[in-house]
């Protein structure tokens, strides 16, 4: 039996939980070592969650599997936390021929028995990983909450400051030289210009976007649809005021979306980008 052994980890804490590369490799060799196997190939992936199957060693092994003949992992969260995607390509596997075992929790998939069993171990790994992302989404509420009412500068959640503005000590402060092409975008727009004339006036220029890409209908609507520029940072339904720089107020910046919703075609709703009046 030729083996594709299958090692991955996402996170620093789950090497500290003994789920590290290397000792997923040590362990596995061993294993195979005892059931006479010999290895084929080590496919590592290191950094990658297991929610998904867009991972590049995964889809390696697969894309080889005329070089294996049974896929070894020390444990089932380690291939798939989706059970649609689990199932999915254990399919795949047992239309190929090939095997698939889990050292630690000794499953083997070539009998019923052991079908059952890995179909049962992967629904709770998912729920399991759907309760994590609740209480995680919970958290990350209970902050924004109280942020609404904190003191304190640096009212931010850990996220990536959009054009125009950069993180100092935690706090949002405005980037003098993308706040004015900010301003200039909010400018051009309400002085009726269509944003497709805004793009064009902006890459011919070279005045790109913070990555250095040319500006699109896409990336320039983001602009114009986020609050920031008008004092206020949003978090699903959350309204929270920052102390830093601003383009316009937020009575403009609400007109500018009315203006949006009257063109959109797609027929969105102009409450999901208004500030609430309220906080005006």
């Amino acid at each position: 039996m030729r083996a594709a052994i299958y090692v991955r980890v996402s996170t620093e804490e789950q090497a500290a939980e003994g789920y590290s590369l290397d000792a997923q490799r040590s362990v596995l060799e061993d294993y195979c070592i005892a059931e006479g196997w010999d290895v084929a190939e080590v496919y590592e992936d290191d950094g990658f969650s297991g929610r998904n199957d867009r991972r590049p060693a995964y889809r390696r092994m697969l894309s080889e599997m005329d070089r294996w003949d049974v896929m070894v992992v020390i444990k089932m969260d380690r291939i798939h936390r989706n059970s649609r995607n689990f199932m999915t390509m254990m399919e795949y596997l047992d239309k190929n021929g090939k095997k698939f075992v889990s050292s630690t929790e000794s499953l083997d998939t070539t009998n019923a028995l052991g079908r059952f069993v890995v179909d049962m171990i992967q629904r709770i790994a998912q729920l399991e990983s759907e309760q994590i992302g609740e209480r995680t989404h919970m958290g990350m509420r209970e902050k924004a909450e109280s942020l609404e009412t904190s003191d304190s500068r640096k009212k931010t959640m850990g996220f990536t400051p959009p054009f125009g503005y950069r993180l100092e000590k935690g706090a949002l402060v405005a980037e003098p030289e993308e706040m004015a092409v900010a301003e200039r975008i909010f400018d051009s727009y309400a002085s009726g210009e269509t944003v497709d004339s805004i793009c064009y006036d902006l890459n011919r220029e070279g005045r790109l976007t913070r990555k250095g890409n040319p500006w699109n209908k896409h990336n320039l609507r983001n602009i114009l649809r986020n609050p920031v520029y008008a004092g206020f940072m949003r978090w699903e339904d959350l309204y929270i005021r920052h102390t830093a720089d601003t383009v316009l107020t937020p009575k403009e910046f609400n007109e500018i979306q009315d203006s949006m919703h009257g063109k959109d075609r797609s027929g969105s709703d102009p409450e999901r980008h208004r500030i609430p009046d309220c906080l005006i």
